[in-house]
């Protein structure tokens, strides 16, 4: 049904707008997979990129999740209903890939005996200061829901309807997440102030 309404408009693009292979490089619903990937690459793959850390702690891991929405991506290509919320689908895709990576973690680190804490260099002592790490501490006691909406809004930057999508809930259930999100996370802060 979507390659009966984009093969007109292929046809029309082809007289029109660049006139070499059909596509239209502002029109999602005229590219092939390849192109739509490169496209979506090359304008999104930062800003994914930093998203993935945000929620497994490391850019390399960040770059496989990144790597694997896209490859998933090139496969559905075909059969997505909206080609222009290509974008929406890769960062929901990129958001349960980092998931799964801290589902494997959690299970990992349950078998794994934990080792001794290794002291801090000088390096890391200056780069993680004690608000950095309160803040750190606060935020991950909070329910995994409101943490990963802290994270998106305002680490990501992302709009309500932006982080209603990536995450697979509803805009009110954003809004709510976000506010018992941030008054726990001011909670916890004052406890840790409090604490000599």
């Amino acid at each position: 049904m979507v390659d009966r309404q984009v093969g007109p408009r292929l046809r029309v693009v082809r007289h029109g707008r660049d006139g070499t292979d059909g596509t239209d490089p502002d029109d999602p619903r005229t590219w092939d997979a390849d192109t739509a990937v490169t496209v979506l690459y090359a304008a999104h793959w930062r800003r994914l990129v930093a998203l993935a850390a945000e929620f497994t702690g490391e850019t390399s891991t960040a770059e496989e999740v990144v790597q694997e929405a896209f490859v998933a991506l090139h496969r559905r290509w075909r059969r997505l209903d909206d080609r222009a919320a290509a974008v929406a689908y890769l960062r929901q895709a990129v958001v349960n890939g980092a998931r799964d990576v801290l589902r494997h973690r959690a299970v990992a680190d349950r078998r794994r005996p934990l080792p001794d804490p290794a002291p801090e260099g000088p390096e890391e002592r200056a780069v993680r200061s004690a608000e950095h790490r309160s803040v750190l501490a606060a935020l991950d006691a909070l329910p995994a829901r409101q943490r990963e909406v802290l994270v998106l809004r305002y680490s990501a930057d992302l709009s309500e309807q932006d982080i209603a999508e990536a995450l697979g809930i509803s805009r009110g259930a954003v809004k709510t997440h976000a506010h018992r999100g941030l008054a726990a996370l001011r909670a916890g802060l004052g406890r840790q102030e409090e604490t000599p």
